[in-house]
């Protein structure tokens, strides 16, 4: 897999994080990305080990990362998923969904079908 157009390839998380410690401090970081690893008892250990675990964590210090030294910022992710994947409709357990995938009539017991 290629990496070419990511300006995070070969940076490690605890790089990453001790340089926003050292560019802001653990103060302004928790004003700045509030998540309670950066403002109760911080340490590069503990938000090492939680940003490892909760990815979105981890996109908000990358995100900061990368805005701070003023490298390209990635696409938005709502962007990345509508052209990625085309969005498929869940139709199990649905009552608007006839068992053969055909939607039915909204409130058809009360209004009748349409025909």
């Amino acid at each position: 897999m290629t990496q070419a157009n990511n300006p995070l390839h070969g940076i490690k998380l605890e790089t990453i994080v001790t340089d926003l410690v050292e560019r802001y401090g653990w103060e302004e970081l928790g004003q700045r990305i509030k998540i309670r690893c950066f403002t109760h008892d911080p340490s590069i250990k503990s938000s090492l080990r939680f940003l490892r675990k909760t990815d979105w964590a981890r996109e908000k210090v990358e995100y900061l990362y990368l805005k701070a030294h003023k490298l390209p910022l990635p696409a938005p992710k709502a962007a990345q998923a509508k052209s990625s994947q085309p969005q498929q409709m869940n139709t199990v357990n649905d009552p608007q969904v006839a068992s053969n995938g055909e939607p039915t009539a909204l409130n058809s017991h009360i209004w009748g079908s349409r025909g």
